[in-house]
């Protein structure tokens, strides 16, 4: 089992910027492919970015130019860097993560193993 705990999420005004994290603990793997998804009331959960062990990367097009996921692998680390946040980034942000050498996705039923979520709220 992998277990993943986000941190980082908090209250920012629009234009700010947070960094979330995220620890990965347990059965980790030197080739993960990690994501990070969130979840606005009465919505859906929707894919924000991934990033693969070898660097590649894919993100949403709503948060692309603003977002950047990075990865370090000697810490089994995650983060998301958020800038420029709008009122529409607020939502829980969910850590995701894949093992064994898997491509990237912006699918969540192609992660078996997520984190608790961290609520991220930009006021306006």
């Amino acid at each position: 089992q992998v277990q993943l705990e986000e941190s980082g999420g908090g209250l920012v005004q629009a234009g700010g910027s947070l960094r979330l994290s995220c620890a990965a603990s347990g059965r980790t793997s030197s080739s993960p492919t990690m994501g990070w998804f969130r979840q606005a009331p009465g919505k859906e959960r929707e894919f924000v970015a991934t990033m693969r062990w070898t660097g590649s990367t894919y993100y949403a097009k709503s948060v692309m130019g603003r977002f950047t996921i990075s990865m370090d692998n000697a810490k089994n680390t995650v983060y998301l860097q958020m800038n420029n946040l709008k009122p529409e980034d607020t939502a829980v942000y969910y850590c995701a993560a894949r093992i064994l050498a898997a491509p990237v996705s912006n699918d969540a039923n192609d992660y078996p193993y997520w984190g608790q979520g961290t609520q991220v709220t930009v006021s306006s």
